[in-house]
């Protein structure tokens, strides 16, 4: 009775703290224009504008043909923060297909997260380390699950140092505990490494990457998708 009294407490403390969520999603009704709109994307109350990969690579075309973006998505509890790296379209955009799915030949996805879909590790992660995964979670490739971006164009250069610098991380399996090291301090590890002014891990994964944002007014970013209320 003590375990299960003790899970309980942490059930609510997974909904109330910051850090990195289920990857399970939570549907809801929101809409998506241009590409292909899906009664079944479970956005987040926002209607979401994307353009559709134009159907060229950026590689050889633009002098910053690839990109590194910060991401939070929304999910069961309090939501997940991570990167997706790739190459840009030959518009400068972000490739999404016409279900405003991230195309996987072009893109890649880093995040930290509980090595297990099973809510348990998630409460036990916050009172001691739990095994992690550092690879997509569901709902990372979807247009219709994210909530917010800080998208940053890089030569080829740039992007092969910071692509090997995400390599080493993931290859050290760190472990994920919800307020000493969850996904935020993940994106803060890539962030500094970029040259980035970084920022409180604990907060929300949204607001966190909101704060990323007006912690680094100098550095140049791509537009990304366009959010209005629906």
């Amino acid at each position: 009775m003590k375990l299960v009294s003790t899970l309980s407490a942490l059930a609510l403390a997974v909904a109330t703290l910051g850090g990195c969520a289920s990857t399970q999603s939570t549907a809801s009704n929101a809409s998506l224009t241009l590409g292909a709109p899906s009664p079944d994307f479970a956005a987040t109350g926002k209607t979401v504008a994307f353009v559709p990969y134009s159907g060229k690579s950026a590689v050889g075309v633009l002098d910053k043909p690839y990109f590194l973006s910060f991401r939070a998505r929304n999910a069961d509890t309090y939501g997940h923060s991570f990167v997706v790296f790739g190459e840009l379209d030959s518009n400068g955009r972000v490739p999404y297909d016409t279900k405003a799915v991230l195309i996987p030949s072009m893109t890649e996805v880093a995040g930290l997260h509980p090595a297990s879909t099973s809510v348990v590790p998630y409460m036990l992660g916050h009172m001691m380390p739990v095994p992690s995964e550092t690879g997509p979670s569901d709902g990372d490739m979807e247009l219709g699950y994210l909530e917010s971006e800080l998208t940053i164009p890089l030569t080829p250069e740039r992007y092969a140092k910071v692509v090997a610098y995400i390599r080493k991380l993931q290859k050290s399996s760190p472990l994920w505990q919800a307020e000493i090291y969850n996904c935020s301090s993940f994106d803060n590890d890539i962030a500094s490494f970029l040259g980035l002014h970084t920022v409180n891990h604990m907060l929300f994964p949204p607001n966190y990457i909101e704060a990323l944002r007006k912690a680094n007014p100098g550095i140049e970013t791509l537009q990304g998708v366009t959010y209005s209320s629906s």
